[in-house]
């Protein structure tokens, strides 16, 4: 008897509702999921963003094919994701050089890749002279539980407008922004011009302290 080939998943159908938001403020609960991630400091398409996206999605794509091709379970790689922060809480994307922002890349991948695969992709890559930063890339657990999400239509540098609706948004719920903002990339700005990218902004909420 024929073993039956194990559908392809993918991640965005299995959690729609963390992947479509609309044009307004939302409230999710967004479960701990699994990533391939990637820190560092400094301009967003500076030289080590690029390189670590490279090394982001290099490392992905290897688990992906080496999986595919040994006849374990395939998946639809997904979406970049990042999220933001600073040293200083007190600063925020209007007043803190580009210099001075850390992040976090991240690709959402199942939870049944493990460290092991990780580490024979960075093999891999390193034999075939990419990039040293694959050695950087973990796989990490984020847990955000309640957060404000909204789609942000346009430019990265109008995002201040529409982060300022999910602040007040989030006010009048009795809720204050904590943790670390988080954006997902739904579109390629290689390939669509500024005023149409699409973005999810999605923040971490708790109850406002008094």
């Amino acid at each position: 008897m024929h073993k039956t080939k194990a559908e392809k998943i993918d991640l965005y159908k299995l959690h729609k509702d963390q992947y479509v938001a609309p044009k307004r403020p939302q409230l999710v609960d967004i479960e701990t999921a699994e990533y391939l991630a990637i820190s560092g400091r400094g301009e967003p398409g500076g030289e080590e963003f690029v390189a670590k996206v490279g090394a982001l999605y290099g490392t992905a794509y290897t688990i992906k094919m080496t999986r595919k091709f040994t006849g374990e379970q395939d998946y639809g790689i997904c979406k970049l994701q990042c999220q933001w922060w600073f040293d200083d809480e007190r600063q925020d994307f209007s007043s803190a050089p580009k210099e001075h922002w850390n992040w976090k890349l991240l690709i959402r991948t199942p939870d049944f890749v493990r460290d092991n695969e990780l580490a024979e992709a960075a093999k891999k890559l390193l034999e075939k002279g990419k990039e040293p930063e694959v050695q950087q890339v973990g796989l990490e657990s984020l847990t955000e539980g309640l957060c404000v999400q909204m789609l942000h239509v346009g430019p990265y540098d109008q995002e201040h407008e529409t982060i300022s609706k999910m602040v007040a948004f989030a006010e009048q719920q009795g809720l204050e922004f904590c943790e670390r903002h988080h954006e997902i990339y739904l579109s390629d700005p290689r390939r669509v011009p500024p005023e149409r990218l699409k973005t999810i902004l999605r923040h971490p909420v708790r109850k406002k302290s008094r």
